[in-house]
């Protein structure tokens, strides 16, 4: 009895709590976000998906402030490079003892640093850890990546923050769980996915289509298959039947809302804005070689060559957009874009990759007080956890990537802001396609972080047996015979 009873907690996906009691719950935080600190501590090692503008921030402020005083040891606070005086400067604002180091010098109780640094120190000299903006580390190179996993993995208390990360993306979830001590990407695929041929594909992609079009035509059923069937990636698919056991296994390490009203609680002040999104359509001056008009660009390749043979009308018609603003951000895609627009655009600079640290945080530190008029910047390089809540004018280009496009637009679009927010994405006409593609990403990636909350929510009311009580029966003709 004892072996089936560790045969059956070795199939266990549920992860126990690791953590204490909450040592520091102070009045600033709001209830919503008391609760998922309060989880957080309890629960030790876990992951809060709070979308932009929740107060991330304060909340990974207060869990380490937890961790410290539990621990009598130091906590690490790693934030992409644009991040980190904002969090010193948050910390400070609500009395909690922290500073940045970008030496590795333990200066405060709360140590906060880029990733980029994070060779400088040592898991030994910590009692925590925190990835803000976690979800950026699947852009960083493996390398990094892995340094990152594997710094933590010597820490017993780690938590993760980051905007609600796409619900269909299970590469993030995976690198999230491996992060946490839970499941590796690959353990997660084994046990909760089915590898798919290029038959399969083929089927799959025909499933979805046709539940896709009865999705529209309202039936419930179809909705659920719809939402089931679109869970792949690339060769892999959620196994049908695992789909609730799989968010359940989610739920146990993991928290999500875009709003307080997610997570049971009102609302109120995180009520946004409206947003205004606005397309634009530019005509080229000339058609493509040996074309007599434009056409759809097929391919990343005729895609790449349709926005260089473009790159002066789309940045004359960006400078156009902002000229009059007091306060704007542009979000390019390449270098030569960035530089045609800093020399269009009066009162433009310019952060790129070539920008030495020291003046990119000047920079952004300039833009954020008001200081600078237009901001042009990729979206890899600053699209994550900056708060420009003074300024309500976005210009972006036409991508494939919704999760740059999400991230660059709230940016400004964030608890805080009092303006409606308007943002002007700008296509080609051979850009079309992408143009339809991101729409389309943005509507599902909608649908199905409702469904990610539904599931959720839902796990988190299951009543979960600390052990296995029932005792298995062994038939009689088992039984040994008396003789």
């Amino acid at each position: 009895m004892n072996d089936y009873q560790s045969f059956l907690e070795s199939k266990r996906q549920l992860g126990a709590d690791a953590g204490f009691d909450p040592l520091f719950l102070p009045d600033f935080l709001f209830d919503f976000q008391r609760s998922l600190v309060e989880w957080a501590v309890r629960k030790g090692r876990a992951a809060i998906f709070a979308d932009c503008g929740l107060g991330k921030t304060p909340m990974q402020l207060v869990w380490a402030q937890n961790v410290h005083k539990h621990t009598g040891k130091r906590v690490l606070i790693l934030t992409p490079l644009a991040v980190g005086q904002q969090t010193v400067r948050e910390a400070h604002k609500f009395g909690i003892d922290a500073e940045q180091s970008r030496d590795g010098k333990l200066d405060a109780p709360i140590v906060v640093t880029n990733y980029e640094k994070l060779h400088l120190f040592k898991p030994e000299d910590f009692g925590g850890v925190v990835c803000d903006e976690s979800s950026i580390l699947k852009n960083y190179s493996g390398q990094t990546r892995k340094q990152v996993t594997r710094f933590m993995a010597k820490l017993y208390y780690r938590l993760l923050c980051t905007a609600t990360a796409a619900p269909n993306d299970y590469v993030e979830l995976g690198t999230s769980s491996e992060a946490l001590g839970e499941l590796s990407h690959t353990e997660m695929l084994k046990r909760f996915f089915k590898y798919l041929d290029d038959k399969g594909q083929k089927q799959e992609a025909r499933q979805q289509a046709e539940a896709e079009k009865m999705q529209e035509a309202g039936a419930s059923y179809f909705q659920k298959l719809a939402y089931r069937v679109a869970q792949t990636i690339g060769q892999w698919r959620l196994k049908h039947h695992a789909v609730q056991h799989f968010w359940r296994w989610v739920a146990s390490w993991a928290r999500a809302c875009r709003k307080p009203s997610d997570l049971g609680f009102d609302d109120g002040a995180f009520n946004l804005p409206p947003l205004i999104e606005r397309d634009h359509v530019v005509k080229a001056k000339r058609p493509a070689k040996g074309m007599l008009f434009d056409m759809p660009a097929f391919g990343l390749g005729a895609e790449r060559e349709e926005r260089k043979r473009t790159i002066t009308e789309r940045c004359e018609l960006a400078a156009e957009l902002v000229a009059s603003e007091r306060s704007a951000v542009v979000w390019c895609q390449a270098n030569a874009e960035g530089d045609m627009l800093e020399k269009m655009i009066p009162g433009a600079a310019q952060i790129a990759g070539k920008t030495p640290d020291e003046r990119k945080i000047e920079l952004y530190e300039t833009f954020a007080a008001g200081e600078l008029r237009v901001l042009v910047i990729k979206p890899k390089i600053g699209a994550w956890g900056l708060n420009w809540q003074h300024c309500n004018r976005v210009v972006t280009f036409a991508s494939h990537s919704y999760e740059q496009y999400y991230q660059s637009v709230r940016r400004c679009w964030r608890f805080g802001q009092k303006r409606p927010v308007t943002v002007d994405v700008i296509a080609t006409e051979g850009e079309i396609r992408v143009l339809a593609n991101m729409r389309k990403k943005a509507a599902k990636a909608d649908a199905m972080f409702a469904m990610l909350v539904q599931e959720m929510n839902s796990a988190m009311c299951v009543a979960r047996p600390d052990n296995y009580t029932k005792k298995a029966e062994v038939p009689p003709w088992l039984l040994p015979i008396n003789v």
